[in-house]
């Protein structure tokens, strides 16, 4: 079956610090979407970043990630966090 495995889940920042969340996965499917989601206190979670070109960055709110299928990885980073980014990360993938 599809798993996801993440480093890390719930983040709390300092301002201007570096954020990086690993998200590995394994699928029995060759056709794979990668998603990071955030979801902030009483808040829903949303969706943040999606890809499923290979080795392409896509950025959004600061946040950027590209999909490496050679090493199954979806890596989210920010260079300059803030503390309104304190949060819960999920990492997802979905095949076809």
């Amino acid at each position: 079956g599809d798993s996801v495995t993440q480093t890390e889940g719930l983040v709390t920042l300092t301002e201007g610090s570096l954020v990086v969340l690993n998200c590995t996965y394994q699928t029995t499917y060759s056709v794979s979407t990668l998603f990071w989601y955030v979801q902030y206190l009483n808040e829903a979670p949303r969706l943040l970043l999606r890809s499923s070109t290979d080795n392409k960055r896509t950025e959004h709110e600061g946040f950027h990630a590209a999909l490496h299928k050679s090493s199954r990885s979806f890596r989210l980073q920010k260079p300059s966090a803030q503390l309104s980014d304190s949060a819960l990360y999920y990492c997802a993938v979905e095949t076809q």
